[in-house]
């Protein structure tokens, strides 16, 4: 199975750099990727040589965390000062990409502005709304420079309406904070055009069948890991023999594609109601782990503001969420109460200590009462066990970080500067963490591996109103009740 994982990494690690940066810089991305996975080819080697059950040294886990992220991000700069001159912008093509949410652009052959047609672009920039002083020709967009004499969404809204007065729908309009602090423009060519919004095309985007079989799918194999967690260890021999068996994988399997599937449908309405194409929710099948390696969508249309990027962004773990609590609430009054053992962890659904989680430790106490005390742990229902990865999956997603749902949250509520600064201390606080809590050390270093800068909406000045903020600061904090252990105080509170 540790096979099995190192190989999904790498799979992942490859086409994250793939996609982030490869157009960025000149370094092989096999180099780049080599360099990322090199502390978890070390920490494997060294797991083989020695045995899994012991803890590698301090020196092998914390200097290739040191060495590695450094050596990237030279060799990246190394290449990326290599690039021709005039090819390295500061905006990408603003196609949404979330944990959950992935995006696709559809490849059309689109003619990009040329400097003959510099008079109808100026024109687009009335003075009193933006003064444009710098026109850049990119290979593949244009980037307009100038002073800002109105507000953010004004400006954005009068200048969009002029582009397609003069142009059409060729091109898509970027509004980005620059590094300096001042708004500017990019002109970029569409690759989504208005005609592909026909109802034959929407149905080959959603591709319902694919939908359907990969959920007949996951429910197969989650059915099956659903029984080996309700004790019965299934082989096809057995099945065979006496297909009830694989009844008892239901409970588990029925519960963990509904929070899965409510999280993504979350996502998905969200971005149907800001008119972003998208496809169904497409869920992940295995034949182990967890039964499923969760779901996604594909966003084959960009975000158009802040604002739509938090809803869609939020929508899914809120959504997610809300599905597990009954569940969740549920399972935990029909688990075991049992003696704490001398070994516990977080991942541990046949004897959990509740303590590794403030509302866990909640839930547990409001469901279990008075049979919850200090010195015991839990045997989880397999209902109790896909809730409990209902709030794994929630927190790992409200991570604020890069192309998470946290890392758009907060781009959304401070900009992306802001949201690329917040990341890197996130990724740090939660490394700090995982030395207190060692099943949290596997999910640091996947966090390492996430590029800190996801992808702009169309209009990425214009800021969110307070009643969003407000949800976003909460989004953070059902993250730190569901991360952070029970405080000692709380737990005397609560008598467990």
């Amino acid at each position: 199975m540790t096979i099995w994982f190192l190989l999904l990494l790498g799979l992942v690690t490859y086409l994250m750099v793939q996609r982030s940066v490869a157009q960025m810089t000149r370094t092989p991305v096999w180099l780049l990727w080599l360099v990322l996975m090199t502390p978890a080819f070390l920490w494997t080697a060294w797991a083989v040589i020695n045995g899994w059950k012991q803890t590698p040294p301090r020196t092998l886990i914390i200097w290739p965390l040191v060495i590695c992220p450094l050596l990237y991000w030279l060799l990246f700069q190394w290449g990326r000062r290599s690039l021709p001159k005039g090819t390295q912008t500061e905006p990408q093509t603003p196609i949404l990409q979330q944990s959950t949410v992935h995006s696709t652009p559809e490849p059309l052959s689109v003619r990009p502005i040329e400097s003959t047609e510099e008079t109808q672009l100026r024109n687009c920039f009335p003075w009193s709304v933006y003064y444009v002083q710098n026109i850049e020709y990119r290979p593949q967009a244009v980037v307009c420079r100038g002073q800002l004499r109105t507000t953010p969404t004004n400006a954005y809204q009068k200048i969009k309406e002029n582009v397609e007065a003069q142009f059409g729908d060729r091109f898509l309009l970027i509004f980005q904070e620059g590094f300096n602090g001042k708004p500017f423009f990019v002109i970029v060519p569409n690759h989504q055009l208005a005609k592909a919004k026909n109802a034959q095309t929407q149905k080959q985007l959603t591709r319902p069948g694919l939908a359907l079989l990969l959920l007949a799918a996951t429910l197969v194999t989650t059915t099956w890991v659903g029984a080996e967690t309700a004790g019965v260890h299934p082989t096809l021999t057995l099945v065979f023999s006496n297909p009830a068996v694989l009844m008892l994988g239901l409970p588990y399997a029925l519960a963990l594609l509904f929070i899965l599937g409510i999280h993504e449908l979350g996502h998905y309405l969200t971005a149907r109601y800001y008119n972003i194409r998208s496809t169904l929710p497409y869920f992940i099948p295995v034949p182990f782990f967890l039964g499923t390696f969760g779901a996604f969508i594909q966003m084959r249309s960009p975000v158009p503001n802040r604002k739509a990027l938090f809803d869609v962004s939020i929508a899914g773990p809120m959504a997610g969420f809300l599905a597990t609590l009954p569940l969740l609430i549920w399972g935990l009054a029909h688990s075991q109460v049992i003696p704490i053992p001398e070994k516990t962890g977080l991942l541990n659904p046949d004897a959990l200590n509740p303590q590794h989680s403030i509302l866990l430790a909640v839930l547990a106490k409001l469901a279990l009462g008075s049979h919850l005390t200090a010195k015991s742990a839990i045997d989880l229902h397999p209902v109790a066990v896909a809730g409990f990865l209902g709030l794994v999956v929630t927190a790992l997603n409200l991570m604020p970080v890069g192309q998470l749902d946290g890392g758009h949250i907060v781009h959304a509520m401070f900009g992306q500067k802001n949201a690329i600064v917040i990341g890197q201390i996130a990724r740090l606080l939660l490394l700090l963490l995982s030395l207190v809590q060692p099943e949290f050390f596997l999910w640091a270093i996947i966090l390492l591996f996430i590029p800190l800068i996801d992808e702009p909406a169309l209009n990425d000045v214009s800021e969110l109103d307070n009643g969003r903020d407000i949800w976003g600061l909460l989004a953070m904090v059902l993250l730190v009740i569901i991360v952070l252990p029970l405080p000692q105080a709380i737990a005397q509170m609560l008598h467990i």
